[in-house]
């Protein structure tokens, strides 16, 4: 049995997690450390008259070398360490545009029509009740989602909203969030100092250029550039949030190649069998080289910007001293109020119509009409771009008008999207998959289709769900995985199982020998019985094992060891990894069903939930 060093593309220490899964984790858990900066930031405004702005204002110069900066404390919250968030919003669209849904370039139309509608809406609507006077310059603060709040409101009410509702509703953010700090630049910056706005181009022609660098090469020269990217904006007069959105968006993401994680395992033994500082770093760089620098800077900012960042900005932005006067309804708290909570539903609900229609299904939704309405009524919850904006355009009175109607509009539009998804959770249950995710095409990550000529297949072959798995004999989680997989197949009859091979030569010796076994044993009929030997067997995958195991099944032993000898299926399993490539497999067990990466734990209860979710739309 192999070790606990096992590099075969599983975790040792727990479940795998999609990418994007996690991020919506995290989004949703760190809404609660929001809401309670938020309401901290209420009552320290109330507890003293002028203590709250006293703090916040207070000034704190900053010097490296010839540069320096003299900003207030809230200023070095909302322009400095909020680009750290908006560094994060750009990795996950990136993520999401070259690994994610929209990898399928038809499937950026939709959400970026619907992202654009669900700005411009809310601003007419905003401008109507503010079309003259000082609150017009205020309109982009009825424009922009928030992701965590919104995110957060979803985690309430929990399995009522499938994952591909998120999803979507993460990608109408995306062009959201960009359009804003757009709007930010432009809009909101009274005067652009040409010097500093070409450094700022340089230095992003450079980050762009870095990218082509090694890992240990590109960090410190990335870091650099970031940093002179940040301090140029801020020179040139544009707010410098926008580097962190910049720089995000020009980080790449992709899955670690087989050949590099081969290269990295080789040299964690290296450093095994001498276990000297210099081999450490080697294995060190090495390991991490594998990952893209989108999910490294991922795993580094994600947390902290959700659990300790945003929340610090509501507290140093959030506080209004709750005079009886405010609650006065006025032009700019109703104009944001109404924006969201009318606006926003009404956008995107209206241009996914639309545009299904006018493209006669071409264009459409990734998911149903209860998911695009519910998409809709949640993405009125502002908060983090609207009080940036608010901040920008508004001071005194107004300012605290404009935070109050960013706070009403959240609590309004967070409880009309909870009492939406439990009146849909009413409906029978076929009724409302069909209805929150659709029966449009769905994206495949199966790079090669079920073959029932050269694929082996338990199970009927019309069944309505189709689980495919990429195995290695020798991989002691695929022998894990193996009584989930009987155990699905024994209690589902519409379930059609196919295994494939990808042994992991540079880990596990003997499996291309088991692979090539099974097959061998494939051709006289009896490719499942010694698949199951193999795997309960594993421990013991030598040649005269396997013989042994072909002879207990009664096979030809001749025949059999003549394919053995020969490799005569060395190419059947080569064309199993090269799928397995081409579908961005790396490690042992991988799952899809119904063609989609099974990304998260693989214990029977949550492959039996994914496989019964995709029963009921399949059939939906």
């Amino acid at each position: 049995m192999t070790n606990q060093l096992d590099p075969s593309g599983m975790s040792m220490t727990g479940p795998a997690t999609s990418p994007l899964r996690a991020f919506l984790r995290t989004e949703a858990a760190s809404a609660a450390v929001l809401v309670a900066a938020i309401a901290l930031a209420l009552i320290w405004a109330n507890l003293t008259s002028t203590g709250y702005d006293d703090f916040w204002t207070r000034e704190l110069p900053v010097r490296i070398g010839p540069l320096s900066a003299n900003l207030d404390l809230r200023t070095w919250v909302n322009s400095g360490l909020m680009t750290l968030f908006f560094l994060v919003v750009g990795l996950e669209a990136r993520r999401e545009f070259d690994l994610g849904e929209l990898r399928e370039r038809r499937r950026l139309i939709l959400p970026v029509a619907a992202g654009l509608a669900g700005m411009v809406v809310p601003v007419l609507i905003y401008l109507a009740f503010n079309h003259s006077g000082a609150g017009l310059h205020g309109w982009g603060a009825a424009m922009s989602t928030d992701t965590a709040l919104a995110l957060g409101a979803l985690a309430v009410a929990g399995k009522l909203v499938p994952d591909r509702v998120r999803t979507f509703l993460l990608t109408v953010f995306v062009v959201d969030d960009v359009v804003a700090l757009v709007v930010i630049a432009v809009a909101y910056t009274s005067q652009v100092h040409v010097t500093g706005l070409l450094v700022a181009v340089t230095s992003y022609a450079g980050l762009l250029a870095s990218t082509r660098l090694r890992y240990n090469r590109r960090k410190p020269v990335f870091i650099a550039l970031a940093v002179i990217l940040w301090c140029a904006l801020l020179a040139s007069g544009i707010d410098p949030v926008v580097a962190g959105l910049a720089v995000g968006l020009a980080t790449s993401a992709y899955v670690p190649r087989r050949d590099e994680l081969e290269e990295a395992t080789t040299l964690v033994r290296l450093f095994r069998e001498q276990p000297t500082p210099e081999l450490a770093r080697a294995a060190t760089r090495g390991l991490t080289g594998t990952l893209s620098a989108n999910a490294r800077l991922q795993h580094t900012y994600h947390r902290v910007t959700s659990y300790v960042i945003v929340p610090l900005f509501a507290l140093a932005n959030a506080g209004i001293a709750l005079d009886p006067a405010l609650f006065k309804v006025t032009p700019v708290m109703a104009g944001i109020f109404v924006a969201f909570v009318v606006g926003k539903p009404v956008a995107v609900g209206a241009t996914s119509w639309l545009l299904t229609r006018t493209s006669h299904g071409a264009v459409r939704p990734s998911v149903g009409w209860a998911g695009v309405v519910g998409s809709g009524t949640i993405a009125g919850v502002p908060f983090t771009v609207s009080l940036l904006i608010a901040n920008l355009a508004f001071t005194g009175n107004m300012l605290a008008e404009a935070k109050l109607g960013v706070l009403a509009a959240a609590v309004a539009a967070a409880a009309i999207t909870l009492v939406f998804y439990r009146v849909i959770a009413l409906m029978p249950i076929r009724a409302r998959t069909r209805a929150l995710l659709g029966a449009g095409h769905q994206l495949s990550d199966l790079a090669a289709p079920v073959d029932p000529e050269r694929d082996h297949i338990r199970g009927p072959a019309d069944a309505a769900v189709t689980v495919v798995e990429y195995g290695d004999f020798e991989c002691p989680w695929t022998q894990m995985a193996a009584p989930t997989a009987r155990e699905l197949i024994a209690s589902n009859s519409d379930i059609r199982y196919v295994w494939r091979h990808l042994p992991l030569d540079d880990v596990h010796p003997h499996a291309r020998l088991a692979s090539e076994a099974a097959e061998a044993a494939g051709r006289q009929g009896k490719f499942w019985q010694l698949h199951d030997l193999l795997l309960l067997n594993q421990d013991n995958l030598e040649l005269d094992a396997i013989l042994s195991y072909a002879a207990s099944l009664d096979l030809d032993l001749d025949r059999f060891r003549a394919d053995l000898t020969t490799h005569e299926f060395a190419g059947r399993i080569a064309h199993d990894i090269d799928s397995a490539d081409r579908s961005g497999v790396a490690g042992t067990p991988t799952f899809f069903i119904n063609s989609r990466r099974h990304d998260g734990p693989q214990d029977l209860p949550t492959l039996t939930a994914a496989i019964r979710l995709a029963l009921v739309t399949a059939v939906a």
